[in-house]
């Protein structure tokens, strides 16, 4: 079982984007705890809110106070809904959470069914709950869990898929090239991706980027790829590295080859339409570019956008993480591609389908939640929570990897902000 852990400062996004899916019935809420409960056992995200709002103004100094944890038993393992109950349960208790509320949601929208629990890390009296080796804690529960329980263990299923350790190339460091190696040799196999183009978006997590090149030897002309280190404002800051030099994966016949192969296998894949149903939920929740990114993160999913110099949307590319899929907007539909997000985004066009998208967007908020900051669910939670000293690491089947884009500050807005900004609003 896999666990991802993340922390913002936005508890009510995390809440409304969970409800979102019990509302399109691909999820459901199996449990709360010490919290306020209705008669029909039915809640809307106000509703859910109130049960944690004394402890965000008893909050003393924590910016991110809410956690947001994802549970992820394998595909293989049948767990019922009074066993992800029982390991919700436990598994909170083991992190030091048992006493606070929280709510557990069963996410159903995808082959590997999995709960979400959202809650928040600070006590009744304002204080942070400790998260000193927090994740290697997660770790040890987890295989607590799965020998209490039977579960397929995710350090077993490590043993028949080489764990790979991936981490964006340091341009500082003296060994850029080994670094960039470490990284290319080993992308095709675990990515599809169809074109030059969506491979440099893939790249570009890593701070990467590969260029073709032309030449002449013996008066015949060759074609290769060259590669350069990137800094986090996506300019080159190294001196270029032939694919040759990196290992035969990275040269261009067999990237080609891999365009090809995954060309068939991305046709028929099942993660299209789930990735299109995926983007456009995130377009549903919000009409602004960065959250929509954040969004997507929390799914799994990276948003690599391309503008030209006077700022104009020319490229975007889904990278799936879960399915291990790299698309470009228009091979998903043509409501997704570059000039759709250019229009909504930049000339500030919304189509029908988007007007009846926020439109639906709005009927979340229902009328008993006047107490709630008074905003749309924008800024949602931001599932990128690994340290600089930590390695990012594919955690077996199910996990999710998902590298820091360069140059994206995915900071939320300080919630005790907008909460004065709601008291003040009860005294006019």
């Amino acid at each position: 079982m896999i666990a991802k852990i993340g922390k913002s400062a936005n508890l009510y996004g995390a809440l409304a984007y969970n409800n979102i899916k019990v509302d399109n019935e691909e999820g459901k809420i199996l449990m709360i705890n010490k919290m306020i409960e209705t008669v029909n056992g039915q809640y809307s995200v106000g509703q859910l809110f109130r049960s944690f709002e004394p402890y965000l103004l008893a909050n003393r100094n924590t910016e991110k106070h809410t956690v947001h944890i994802s549970l992820n038993p394998d595909p293989k393992d049948l767990v019922s809904d009074d066993r992800f109950r029982q390991i919700a349960e436990e598994y909170m208790d083991a992190m030091g959470y048992g006493e606070q509320p929280f709510v557990v949601f069963k996410h159903t929208d995808i082959d590997r069914t999995h709960i979400h629990i959202v809650s928040v890390c600070v006590d009744e009296e304002g204080k942070k709950i400790s998260d000193r080796f927090e994740k290697r804690r997660s770790m040890k529960v987890c295989r607590d869990l799965e020998t209490k329980y039977g579960l397929i263990s995710a350090i077993e299923e490590k043993g028949e898929i080489k764990s790979a350790i991936f981490k964006a190339v340091d341009y500082q460091a003296f060994d850029v090239k080994e670094q960039i190696a470490s990284i290319v040799r080993h992308l095709p196999n675990y990515y599809q991706f169809r074109t030059l183009g969506t491979y440099n978006a893939l790249l570009s997590l890593f701070n990467i980027a590969a260029e073709q090149v032309n030449g002449e030897i013996d008066g015949q002309t060759r074609e290769g790829l060259v590669y350069f280190a990137l800094d986090r404002q996506g300019e080159k800051v190294s001196n270029p590295f032939k694919s040759s030099l990196l290992g035969k994966e990275a040269g261009l016949i067999a990237l080609q080859k891999h365009f090809e192969q995954s060309k068939e296998r991305m046709k028929e894949s099942p993660s299209r339409s789930l990735l299109s149903s995926t983007i456009e939920t995130a377009m549903n929740i919000t009409t602004n570019e960065r959250d929509f990114k954040s969004l997507l993160i929390e799914q799994g999913i990276n948003c690599v956008i391309r503008r030209n110099n006077e700022g104009r949307i020319y490229g975007i590319t889904f990278i799936d993480h879960e399915s291990r899929t790299v698309w470009n907007g228009s091979h998903l539909s043509k409501e997704l591609s570059a000039n759709t997000f250019n229009d909504y985004w930049n000339n500030n066009i919304k189509t029908e389908r988007k007007e009846f998208v926020q439109h639906q967007s709005k009927t979340w908020q229902s009328t008993d939640t006047e107490n709630i900051p008074d905003e749309k669910p924008h800024h949602l939670f931001d599932f990128l929570n690994s340290t600089e000293e930590e390695d990012i690491l594919i955690e077996g089947l199910g996990a999710l990897f998902i590298p820091e884009i360069q140059g994206e500050d995915y900071e939320e807005l300080d919630f005790a902000n907008r909460m004065k900004k709601t008291r003040k609003g009860r005294k006019q």
